[in-house]
């Protein structure tokens, strides 16, 4: 059952893309924002209260909802599964951006290559020449795909095997970025340590995912190379996660990332990452080809497990 409603969530998001989901971070800006202003003192055991104050009643209500649907009929849970998974997965959440991209510097329109991805980072890139832009759209790109699709598709089938409703699992990943990105990423020095759980919190949940992802681009893309940059220079990126991502999705390309870039009339300093040539257009459709042949890969081998249990 969670086979049929991964792919029923990927099918429905690709033919009709969720134009609400912004009224939808809305509501959980909101959301999150009331505790935030309830517990934020600054310190770590704040942030640690906040954080299972804001996750744990979610997720107690979806998994609940879930049983729920369950004891009624299956088919319903299974559409709830679907429901979630359409709310909080999917490649269209960023690949508007990156079309867009990869179209512009096909046709040389450099300009507004950097708007897009300008609005995309949150970032100036009116400094970046067409190499650097295809460089830090492929790097976008490799972990936006991460945390829409695989992380996300991770939790899921952990929570499903586990019994405990895959959209349940779900929604904690998604969760768990997402206070992150607001209490740690965007307003650290601001917070204190206020954010700190937030990122503690992430960085296990990511655990598992992230090093998943890293395997599956080693087999869906080049196995040596991806290992080679993996052990060697993902360790060196500033985040972590993000390290082993982009080390091993650079070595799956054979394209170089990472390297300093121009931001704010200074040379950024950024660690070298993969080996191969440098970027340009015709990697970033490589990687789109390398994100989907990982996400058939998968299907793949839940299709197998699927099979296996139901002959067991």
């Amino acid at each position: 059952m969670s086979l049929f409603a991964l792919i029923a969530a990927l099918l429905i998001e690709q033919v009709h893309p969720l134009a609400s989901r912004k009224y939808l971070y809305g509501w959980l800006s909101s959301y999150v924002n009331f505790f935030q202003h309830h517990f934020n003192a600054g310190q770590h055991e704040h942030g640690k209260v906040a954080w299972l104050a804001a996750v744990l009643p979610l997720l107690a209500a979806v998994a609940g909802a879930y049983w729920l649907l369950h004891s009624i009929h299956p088919v319903f849970a299974w559409a709830f599964n679907v429901l979630v998974l359409y709310l909080t997965m999917g490649f269209r959440q960023f690949s508007h951006y990156f079309t867009g991209i990869h179209r512009a510097l096909q046709a040389n329109r450099l300009d507004e290559a950097r708007g897009l991805l300008s609005r995309w980072r949150g970032m100036p890139a009116h400094e970046l020449n067409a190499a650097e832009v295809a460089r830090v759209t492929i790097e976008q790109a490799l972990i936006a795909s991460h945390r829409n699709v695989f992380g996300v598709i991770v939790w899921f089938v952990l929570f499903s095997v586990l019994g405990l409703g895959g959209a349940a699992g779900a929604l904690l990943y998604r969760l768990g970025q997402f206070l992150r990105a607001r209490w740690d990423e965007e307003h650290g020095e601001e917070f204190g340590e206020f954010g700190g759980f937030a990122r503690q919190a992430f960085h296990v949940l990511e655990w598992l995912p992230v090093r998943l992802t890293a395997m599956t681009f080693a087999i869906v893309g080049n196995f040596e190379d991806t290992a080679y940059c993996w052990r060697t220079q993902a360790a060196s990126w500033p985040d972590p996660d993000a390290g082993i991502l982009l080390a091993s999705g650079a070595g799956a390309l054979g394209v170089r990332l990472g390297m300093p870039i121009p931001q704010g009339g200074m040379l950024e300093d950024r660690v070298e990452l993969g080996i191969g040539d440098d970027a340009d257009a015709d990697f970033m459709q490589s990687a789109i080809g390398l994100v989907w042949r990982s996400v058939v890969f998968w299907l793949i081998m839940l299709l197998l497990l699927t099979l296996a249990s139901l002959l067991g």
